[in-house]
């Protein structure tokens, strides 16, 4: 009789323990974006300035428990563009549509210079999803948000665990190989992730992802 109290604790503090984990997110994405914000605004302006379109861009995916989110990036695509395209007159261009392992590949023409190869080699272009983080859709560490097509094509019957903890900027997946695996093995990791979620998983992805976004090496 005296177990269900003691796993009600235990939940409990477990509960309690990722709130405050949540909390302390929250404050270091508000510093984080106050440090960085000079440098995601010049690397905006040269992405405007060279694709001539809207410097970022927010693309769909699916996020905590099945939530719409609308996950923000800086434009690192624009060589499919036609030449003399007008620009556009918002700093914010929603895309709606695929996007999967299968869209993704080295030497991408749609990646179009080396300023673009850098910001997606080094994550450059995802720092603007600390906005996310300080709004509470995202975690510092958590599986990559995806698209419903993904979601559908690629967990089957283990979307509902995917959706259970909130997306990440980082994760398990991008410090073990990142786009040199293949899609189930992003997948395996992903629900690994989930499955064995404790602070010491957490901030030893941390710690791996200072170093995977350093060398830039598995990203493309």
């Amino acid at each position: 009789m005296a177990t269900i109290p003691l796993v009600r604790q235990q939940e409990t503090t477990r509960d309690s323990t990722w709130q405050f984990v949540e909390a302390c997110e929250r404050l270091a994405a508000a510093v984080l974006l106050v440090m960085l914000s000079p440098a995601i605004l010049l690397c905006a302006l040269a992405v405007a300035m060279l694709s001539r379109r809207t410097p970022l861009i927010a693309h769909r995916r699916v996020g905590w428990r099945g939530t719409d989110l609308w996950v923000i990036k800086l434009r690192t695509m624009w060589g499919h563009d036609q030449p003399g395209e007008r620009p556009a007159s918002r700093w914010i261009e929603r895309i709606d549509g695929p996007s999967g392992p299968e869209l993704k590949r080295a030497g991408d023409p749609r990646v179009p210079n080396g300023f673009a190869r850098f910001l997606r080699r080094h994550s450059v272009d995802e720092l603007p999803q600390f906005w996310h983080v300080l709004r509470g859709e995202m975690s510092l560490v958590g599986p990559r948000p995806i698209t419903s097509t993904e979601l559908r094509d690629f967990y089957g019957g283990d979307a509902n665990e995917i959706l259970r903890v909130k997306p990440g900027i980082a994760g398990l997946w991008q410090v073990s190989g990142r786009n040199r695996l293949s899609y189930a093995q992003r997948r395996e990791l992903d629900l690994a992730l989930v499955r064995q979620r404790s602070v010491r998983l957490y901030f030893k992805v941390m710690f791996l992802t200072v170093g995977e976004v350093w060398s830039g090496t598995n990203s493309w």
